[in-house]
């Protein structure tokens, strides 16, 4: 569905999405990482499970929760990657962390 323009280009880091490698580039967001290597969801919702995907990409509607070293609730369109980060699919609802 999204893939990255052909003259593209830039530095990449290694960070793991469920415990997977995947490779991203080094200004990326979590958000545009995940498209870009094929992730079709970044959260399911807490009533029915469904699985949403990045839709606003710029802060305001929430869709792309996600888990960022332990720490849940992260907008990933509001998080740039960084060489090690872990990622993980968020299930549902998540405790605040205060």
């Amino acid at each position: 569905m999204f893939r990255r323009l052909p003259e593209a280009k830039g530095d990449t880091v290694l960070i793991t999405v469920d415990g997977k490698p995947v490779t991203a580039r080094a200004q990326d967001t979590v958000a545009a990482a995940l498209l870009a290597a094929g992730i079709d969801h970044c959260r399911t919702t807490p009533v029915t499970g469904a699985p949403r995907a990045p839709y606003c990409l710029m802060g305001v509607c929430f869709d792309c929760l996600v888990v960022v070293d332990g720490r849940g609730n992260r907008q990933g369109c509001m998080v740039q990657v960084a060489d090690g980060m872990r990622v993980e699919t968020q299930q549902g609802k998540r405790d605040i962390a205060r």
